[in-house]
């Protein structure tokens, strides 16, 4: 029964996504794991393990299947993946930049086994001495540099105050990567303004823990904002990507499964968040990813062009080196199973050096920007609706987006989960192929997935 209401769910997904994009109107105005794989490391929905009678192994939704126990180690093994159908025909089919210059987009209809998180994390040793290892593809970039990563990273949880840790992992700069993932309202993609202003994921070292009872920090140091599809020889000679993020929950103590958007757990008393963020990077152009990396988080400017282009700010103008620093702020509450979560971001890009950089009339860039969130259980633990507004304030230009969507969680828990959502942006500062939305997009978008995290 389950089996055919996710069937039929998926069915009139597909259906009505083009039919809804037909009229193309814009609605009225009202936006991976420690690193890839540790953002659901120590998840806490953890329902009663699977039967062990005649089975090898056990298994807890959201954890994982436990393939070996011994008083040595464990070893779990999860698996995180989607299909997702995607339509942009309701776009523009060209962009105008703010220098005046016009772009056809490659507009795409298609279904894709979008991504494949495949993740082997346990501990060694002493249950304190903690590894993550993974697999993750990104289907949809198959052939471009970084398509598939294969990475991880170990840490040691010394008390509840410090845990030590070493690899890859993400950069705490906003409030999607404090280890969230994927536990969002959308299914793998950031609100507009959270991907144009967040870092990423890097290689380094971190701590993270309690300070005091209902405030925890997290502190990484790391090799630059973003280090998937970066080769060794393209960083530069210093370490000096240093990201920060203070997190306070003063009622409950919590909020929800891994911090969750959205209030699944139906709060009987309000739970309230508070998040302040910041990162500071030395960047330069040989230390970028190429537009269409995975993950990629190019320092681009609001129009969506990146920085380092040649000639971009005029003839013989190339920015080769430059700082960015940037403050993320954040507050939430939910309460019986709606929730309103709002983040505010301010960037600044200064220090800027290379050919021709002393005849530009500004030495740095500044641009802000917000998104808010609210959604309901309509039905608890099974139907979700909700709408976001997510606007970037820039030197060129103010893109914005509008959201609604939809989940529908069959059994009741984060395990499977079916999406649908609608998109409206007006000059979209940021995309990729991994992404629903495109750099330069104005105009309507539909997407459907079906999503698995076991």
């Amino acid at each position: 029964m389950a089996g055919t209401r996710v069937l039929i769910t998926c069915l009139l997904a597909l259906i009505c996504g083009p039919l809804f994009l037909s009229g193309q109107q814009p609605p009225p105005a009202a936006e991976t794991t420690a690193a890839i794989g540790q953002e659901t490391e120590g998840t806490k929905e953890e329902p009663a393990e699977g039967k062990k009678a005649g089975h090898f192994g056990s298994y807890k939704p959201n954890a994982g299947f436990k393939l070996v126990n011994t008083e040595y180690g464990d070893l779990n093994l999860k698996i995180y993946s989607y299909v997702r159908y995607l339509n942009q025909h309701g776009l523009n089919d060209t962009s105008t930049d703010s220098f005046g210059q016009t772009t056809d987009l490659d507009l795409r209809q298609d279904i894709q086994l979008n991504k494949v998180n495949i993740q082997f994390l346990g501990w060694i040793l002493d249950p304190k001495f903690r590894y993550i290892f993974y697999i993750w593809t990104n289907n949809t970039a198959q052939g471009l540099g970084a398509q598939v990563v294969v990475a991880g990273n170990l840490s040691y949880a010394f008390c509840k105050n410090f845990t030590l840790g070493i690899g890859v992992n993400s950069l705490p700069g906003v409030r999607s990567t404090e280890g969230s993932f994927p536990f969002w309202l959308t299914v793998d993609n950031r609100l507009m303004a959270d991907e144009f202003f967040r870092p990423s994921y890097t290689m380094g070292i971190w701590a993270k823990g309690e300070v005091v009872r209902k405030l925890n920090y997290s502190v990484m140091l790391g090799n630059n904002l973003s280090q998937l599809g970066v080769d060794a020889g393209q960083l530069d000679d210093g370490i000096n990507t240093f990201s920060a993020a203070l997190t306070y929950f003063p009622t409950t103590g919590e909020y929800g499964l891994n911090g969750n958007f959205g209030d699944f757990e139906d709060h009987r008393k309000a739970a309230t968040r508070g998040g302040v963020h910041f990162t500071r990077s030395d960047e330069d152009r040989q230390g970028q990813p190429n537009t269409d990396a995975f993950e990629n988080v190019q320092i681009r400017i609001s129009d969506g062009n990146v920085i380092f282009e040649p000639n971009l700010f005029g003839d013989g103008v190339q920015i080769e080196k430059a700082t960015y620093q940037m403050a993320g702020f954040d507050v939430g509450t939910k309460y019986r199973g709606f929730a309103f979560e709002a983040e505010f971001y301010w960037r600044r890009i200064d220090h800027l050096v290379g050919p021709g950089v002393e005849s530009l009339d500004f030495s740095e860039l500044n641009d802000h920007g917000y998104q808010v969130q609210g959604s309901g259980m309509v039905i608890p633990r099974l139907l979700q609706l909700y709408a976001t507004w997510s606007k970037v304030l820039g030197e060129y230009g103010n893109p914005w987006e509008f959201r609604a969507g939809l989940n529908y969680y069959p059994w009741n828990n984060h395990v499977v989960r079916v999406n649908t959502e609608y998109i409206y942006q007006d000059g979209c500062p940021v995309g990729g192929l991994s992404l629903p939305y495109q750099v330069g997009g104005t105009g309507s978008i539909f997407h459907a997935n079906f999503q698995v995290n076991f």
